[in-house]
């Protein structure tokens, strides 16, 4: 999406969001409000970010101030800190990856994708967080077929558990069918906003702020770059969400033609960042391993955390597992063997990167004696990027 700068001169009115019509001598009223619409949008976003910027980051100072004051924190606050700093910052991740999709820095390449599948994988790797939430989804789903870019798929599938995960209550209805006309594949998804005993009485434009939150914006810009179309209802206790993706296989058609993507308005050069907002938890004891992973994978926009006990990466992937574990060879033990057999009942194809002692070993999972990728100490600088994205692109 690209935002529009209409210039005002001194002798015209200045433009508003209000404006019901073109202001004289502009006869296009396509454009007129198309560029209407990309303004409300870009002022609901600006304004979206500074509640999830301020809201959290203000109890956070709170805390902090009352730790200077006192000189004491206590573990519940702590925690409670560490939450609202990684609140704020996920809002700037979002931030950050809405702007890139918006100004049309990605490209990309479509290839035949099983929608179906790739659905189900999604929400079999999400399970915990949404199982953690109370959540509950109901799949009724055909087998389809549409060609996406594979990457920025998964990418809209998991921001649309995102959006879940921030606003649902109970049950979330999943239902993946084709139009009877056009034949477009088309994801239906039913949840409740509210629990069930807080919608007495309700009025009815008093919507939860989580409804239109960062989550939302940022699936709907996914959406837009991905040339879907999306239409959302939304009253005072549920919303529905439809996604339609015009580019469905017909499965009468055994070769469908090749989507073009030179017209669809993105830059020329190819994407540098294809596993961008991607969870990574790096699982290493030593303090120099932990900065040269950092190093060697931050310009890759992926959210990275890091623990430097296998324990800890036991306690973090109960609350939710990230899309790929790095860990140092040492580590590798009997505790983590059983760490990745639990993950792997529930994810097959979960990605594990081993980073050994020393050598310049680069192994994709496939070739690997042991079934996991791994990385040599002194390739990690050249070869683990590589080593993440063939191994998450396999499984996107």
């Amino acid at each position: 999406m690209n935002y529009v700068t209409l210039p005002v001169s001194k002798t015209e009115p200045s433009l508003t969001l209000a404006s019901a019509a073109p202001p004289e001598g502009m006869v296009d009223m396509v454009t007129w409000q198309r560029t209407q619409s990309d303004l409300m949008r870009f002022q609901e976003l600006v304004a979206q970010v500074g509640r999830e910027l301020a809201e959290p980051l203000t109890t956070a100072l709170e805390r902090v101030d009352a730790l200077l004051s006192t000189g004491r924190i206590d573990r519940a606050g702590l925690k409670a800190l560490v939450a609202e700093v990684n609140r704020a910052r996920q809002a700037g991740i979002w931030c950050q990856q809405i702007s890139r999709l918006a100004a049309g820095r990605t490209r990309q390449s479509h290839e035949r994708v099983h929608l179906t599948n790739t659905v189900q994988s999604v929400l079999a790797h999400r399970a915990r967080e949404l199982q953690g939430k109370g959540i509950q989804v109901n799949q009724t789903m055909s087998a389809v077929e549409v060609q996406a870019d594979a990457p920025m798929l998964h990418s809209l599938l998991n921001g649309l558990v995102d959006w879940w995960l921030s606003c649902a209550h109970g049950t979330v209805d999943v239902r993946l069918d084709i139009k009877a006309w056009p034949a477009h594949a088309q994801l239906e998804v039913r949840l409740r906003h509210r629990p069930a005993d807080f919608s007495d009485g309700l009025p009815p434009g008093d919507i939860p702020h989580a409804v239109n939150g960062l989550t939302w914006h940022m699936l709907d810009q996914i959406s837009l770059t991905m040339g879907l179309k999306v239409e959302r209802e939304i009253d005072p206790t549920t919303v529905r969400l439809m996604i339609e993706f015009p580019h469905t296989v017909n499965p009468l058609m055994a070769d469908p033609e090749p989507v073009q993507d030179h017209d669809q308005g993105y830059s020329t050069s190819v994407n540098s960042m294809p596993l961008a907002g991607s969870h990574i938890l790096v699982v290493a004891a030593r303090r120099d391993l932990r900065l040269l992973v950092r190093e060697s994978i931050k310009n890759m926009g992926l959210v990275v955390d890091f623990v430097s006990s296998v324990s800890e990466a036991v306690k973090f992937c109960g609350e939710a597992l990230p899309h790929a574990i790095i860990f140092e060879h040492s580590l590798h033990g009997q505790r983590l063997d059983h760490l990745v057999a639990s993950i792997r009942r529930e994810v097959p194809e979960f990605v594990l990167i081993e980073i050994l002692e020393d050598g310049n070993v680069f192994d994709i999972s496939s070739v690997s004696p042991t079934g996991i990728a791994r990385v040599g100490r002194e390739a990690v600088l050249s070869s683990l990027p590589s080593a993440l994205v063939y191994e998450l692109a396999r499984t996107m």
